[in-house]
């Protein structure tokens, strides 16, 4: 072929490298087929990465999921405060809004596991990714799929990073003006640390989970078969994915439920409740549902001195709201809540229950406390 030939090949709109997904039919990346015999050396690695997929979904989804049912609560308390009839409150609609920027194969994952698992309906999940036209199978699941980056960022409450690392510096540029204060981003986006994202999106509600693997995988083995959704429908897979009980060898840094926790306390400043109002929408999700189902007459109560300094704490008047929470320095120092933590194992116990609760499961006890996770790197 000439050389002039080639050039006019390529400039053809049909023959754009950018739009060729050369991954499209190769089965040997999705996890629900099965792996040809000369390759049962590489079993290892892909149960890893499936392992690390599902807990990493399985903590997203706890996260929209405590969010999601403090936004619904919040709403109803609001609605019977100001006499809003019970019937009213069956239309009174209070859900969060989740945008996901990346339509890759996490993308995918994760917006399958939160439509199925969190609660929230399929129209308050949007994606932005540059191939829209390959989530034909999302948008007939009522999502909104398109590709404008500044839009999903304005209209959500949870933004979830899925892009690739070499493509956040250009993302972080187009978002770091159109990002609201409140927006909470999540980001799933592996080799940059908090410190780079803060950097360049100059905004501070950051989420980042470290996951660690462990040298030896104890008591459950993720296989290399089935879906993210399914396997976050069984029993032992969730308690394997527990970050306080990590029965499937992959550990999630201690400071995540920390960021998840005073993330949640963020919000509800947002939606202008008062501290006291704010920590009792965060027990009646968290604390009390469990103790009603098992039948607890004492139970554990979050109080306003597990998350500020007494001094503080002291002199905050009754109707005043928690102060503004910078995520990304609760990811990176000690605080009132890490060491309530660290020195309860009740309470890990607890919340490992809940955890596990939250997707419809039990936490099976063995005799012995559940061990805070290591902090990874």
């Amino acid at each position: 072929m000439e050389c002039s030939e080639a050039v006019k090949l390529f400039d053809q709109p049909a023959i754009t490298l950018a739009t060729v997904d050369i991954t499209s039919d190769l089965k040997s990346f999705q996890f629900e087929n099965g792996v040809d015999i000369s390759h049962w050396h590489l079993l290892p690695l892909r149960e890893r990465s499936k392992g690390l997929m599902v807990t990493a979904c399985a903590h997203a989804v706890f996260f929209c999921k405590l969010l999601h049912a403090m936004r619904k609560e919040k709403g109803k308390k609001s609605c019977i405060g100001s006499g809003m009839s019970r019937l009213f409150l069956g239309h009174h609609r209070e859900w969060l809004k989740v945008g996901i920027i990346g339509g890759g194969h996490t993308g995918r994952q994760l917006a399958l596991a939160l439509k199925e698992l969190s609660g929230i309906p399929a129209e308050d999940i949007h994606i932005s990714t540059r191939r829209p036209e390959t989530l034909k199978d999302l948008q007939e699941l009522g999502m909104d799929c398109f590709y404008n980056n500044r839009r999903v960022v304005a209209w959500a409450d949870v933004i979830f990073l899925c892009c690739l690392p070499s493509h956040l510096p250009s993302l972080c540029s187009e978002l770091r003006t159109h990002l609201p204060e409140s927006c909470i981003v999540y980001s799933l986006v592996s080799a940059v640390p908090i410190p780079r994202l803060k950097l360049l999106l100059s905004h501070n509600s950051i989420l980042r989970p470290k996951y660690q693997f462990q040298s030896e995988l104890q008591g459950f083995k993720w296989g290399t078969q089935g879906t993210t959704i399914a396997a976050l429908q069984d029993k032992d897979a969730v308690q394997a994915t527990c970050p306080w009980s990590p029965r499937g060898g992959i550990t999630v840094n201690a400071t995540w439920f920390e960021s998840v926790a005073y993330a949640a306390l963020n919000c509800c400043k947002a939606w202008s409740l008062t501290h006291r109002e704010s920590l009792e929408v965060l027990n009646d999700v968290i604390m009390r549902p469990l103790a009603r189902n098992q039948e607890q007459t004492a139970y554990p109560l979050f109080e306003r001195e597990n998350f500020i300094n007494k001094t503080f704490a002291s002199s905050m008047a009754e109707d005043e709201a928690f102060p503004w929470f910078d995520l990304t320095v609760v990811q990176s120092k000690e605080t009132p809540l890490s060491r309530l933590l660290a020195g309860s194992p009740e309470l890990r116990d607890t919340l490992a229950q809940v955890y596990c609760a939250f997707f419809g499961a039990s936490l099976e006890k063995r005799g012995e406390h559940c061990l805070v996770v290591s902090s990874g790197t």
